[in-house]
């Protein structure tokens, strides 16, 4: 038997959840694990089903549509390893941790290679027999240099890509080429101190709280939809580079965090928000 992930997506209306287990049922799936949430607000509806059993998969989707309202997004899912290629420049903090939690077990990812703009984080990646690729940016400009990055991306064919501190905005056409399938972390807890130096940006307003948010990244800087969040305390002693040694635990925490829930199906998103079954 297989075991398999169904993410539904639509209008919300009556009797949603028997329409959809009661396929399930007809197709002698069994239901391992199911949530649902209503937003309420936006009327949408939003279900997470784990299934096992013999899956027909064309004829299981296509009785689902024709039990699902118009419009409605579904996507059933397998459980193979996600593949995923991580973008680095020279902090080691959040690729350090991705490396340990996949090497330990406690993180179930398939990661390709590490692809670094600096050589800094090589013998580290290497030590763990994972692939290291410099792609220096160095005289070259933003296109001319993620085309010598996707030369390298390519040939993964990777399924994610996670930037663990990758320090360079992305442009629109590399960000559309992995819509949804790029994962960031930021050192602050947005939406505040986006953009570059949040911890001088925080230090500077002296707030007494830092943060860290795993988000999707889209064409609009450090706005893309959500993922996780965390925070920590601080106060008026801790300067920037305080906060910068102060936040990386926050950092790398919120990092696998969310690439956990995102390698298990957990998010669907919305608009600008996601819906996360954690």
């Amino acid at each position: 038997m297989e075991k398999k992930t169904l993410l539904t997506h639509c209008t919300d209306a009556p009797g949603l959840i028997s329409k959809i287990t009661n396929i399930c049922y007809k197709h002698q799936l069994n239901i391992i694990h199911n949530n649902e949430f209503v937003d309420n607000t936006s009327g949408h509806f939003f279900m997470r089903t784990e299934l096992e059993g013999y899956f027909n998969d064309k004829t299981f989707l296509a009785d689902l549509d024709q039990a699902l309202p118009e419009g409605a997004k579904r996507k059933l899912i397998g459980s193979n390893r996600k593949r995923v290629v991580i973008l680095v420049t020279k902090e080691a903090h959040c690729l350090g941790d991705i490396l340990m939690k996949n090497y330990d077990g406690s993180l179930d990812v398939d990661i390709a290679a590490v692809v670094g703009n600096y050589d800094t984080l090589q013998s580290l990646t290497e030590k763990f027999d994972i692939p290291y690729h410099h792609v220096s940016h160095e005289g070259l400009n933003r296109e001319e240099h993620e085309k010598k990055m996707l030369e390298v991306i390519d040939q993964y064919q990777a399924d994610y890509l996670v930037l663990a501190k990758y320090m360079r905005v992305l442009t629109p056409s590399f960000v559309e080429k992995y819509h949804h399938k790029i994962i960031n972390i930021h050192h602050s807890f947005l939406p505040s101190f986006a953009g570059a130096k949040p911890y001088h940006q925080a230090h500077e307003r002296g707030v007494k709280l830092i943060g860290a948010t795993c988000h999707y990244v889209t064409e609009d800087l450090d706005a893309g939809p959500i993922i996780d969040q965390d925070v920590i305390r601080i106060s008026h002693q801790d300067l920037p580079e305080d906060m910068v040694r102060l936040g990386r635990d926050v950092e790398k925490n919120v990092l696998a965090r969310g690439l956990r829930w995102h390698l298990q199906d957990r998010i669907l998103v919305q608009g600008n928000k996601t819906v996360v079954f954690n």
